[in-house]
Formats: C-alpha cells, structure tokens, sequence
C-alpha cells in the first residue's frame, strides 16, 4: 500500500499542472477508484485541506495518505507528490545557471518582467476592486488604494521593512473594514 500511494501520487505530481485546485479531480478519480475514500470522506478531506497552510494538492495527498497508511502513508504520499516538482526545478535551475551569461536568456528574463508586473497588476484589478457587485470606485476601493499608497510610501521613502509594511496594512484592513 505505501509504494502504491507513492506511485499514485507521484504520477498525479509528475502529469497535473494548474495549482492545487486544479489537481483535485486527478487526486478524486485516484482516491475513489482505489478504494482508499467514499465520495463524503474525499470532500471533507478536501475541506479539511484548504484550511491547512499550503497547496490544497501536497495537504490532500498528506491526508489521504494518513486515512490509508497512517503516519508513513501520509510522507510517502506527500513525497510522491511533490517530488516531481522538486526534480524539474532542480534540473531547469541547473540548466539556466550553466547558460546565466547568454545575453538571449538575460534578455528573455529581463523582457519578463514587466509582463509579470503587469499580470499581477491585472489580477489585482481583477480580483480586488472589480468584483461583480461592486463599483469600480467604492468606499472599500478607496480604502484599499490609500493602504497601497501609505504601503509604496513607506518603502520608498522611508525604507520600512516588509513585514512592517504587511503587519501595518493588516492593522489598517481591520480599522477600515
């Protein structure tokens, strides 16, 4: 039963991409056709998953793993899916560390960069003031941009530490909302 839960899980890690909510139906179809949960006991352990810190996948395979084989059944599980991960990161950070100094791989990172800042500025337009209830310019909006704003000031111009930074916006998310 352990090699199996390594195998399974090890494949799901190898062949699922999309983030931890996109892996679940693999993990469901594994769990169920194995016999290790009823379609209940999945849905709970699920649940039970996405309150633990970390991927929703990695905490779902720790528990079915714990249900089937008990201690070693959730560290075999929780190996085998994300061992695959582990593997391709490792050989991908060896490969760009041997071609660092080719000017097209600095050239393809340095072009990155702004697509990345403006796919995190997307999503947060997105997903924070464009909710479908809501207005664009609302109360909540304008309290989240002067958080952004005081959190940018403090950084730049006062070189604040992060963790201030976060700990000072959350104090003022409490006070505003």
């Amino acid at each position: 039963m352990i090699w199996n839960l390594f195998f399974v899980f090890f494949k799901i890690g190898l062949l699922s991409f999309g983030g931890g909510y996109a892996i679940i139906p693999m993990i469901q179809h594994e769990a169920l056709q194995g016999g290790w949960l009823s379609e209940t006991e999945f849905q709970e352990t699920v649940s039970i998953a996405g309150m633990a810190p970390g991927s929703v996948a990695t905490n779902s395979a720790t528990l079915i793993g714990y249900r089937v084989a008990g201690t070693w059944g959730a560290v075999v599980s929780t190996i085998g899916m994300i061992l695959p991960s582990l593997i391709i990161v490792i050989v991908l950070s060896i490969l760009l560390y041997r071609a660092r100094d080719n000017q097209w791989i600095k050239k393809m990172f340095y072009g990155l960069r702004p697509v990345i800042t403006g796919l995190i500025i997307f999503a947060a337009i997105r997903f924070g003031f464009m909710g479908k209830e809501q207005v664009f310019m609302s109360w909540q909006t304008l309290g989240t941009l002067i958080i952004v704003v005081l959190g940018l000031y403090g950084l730049i111009k006062h070189k604040l530490h992060p963790l201030s930074i976060i700990f000072a916006s959350g104090i003022l998310g409490i006070a505003f909302f």
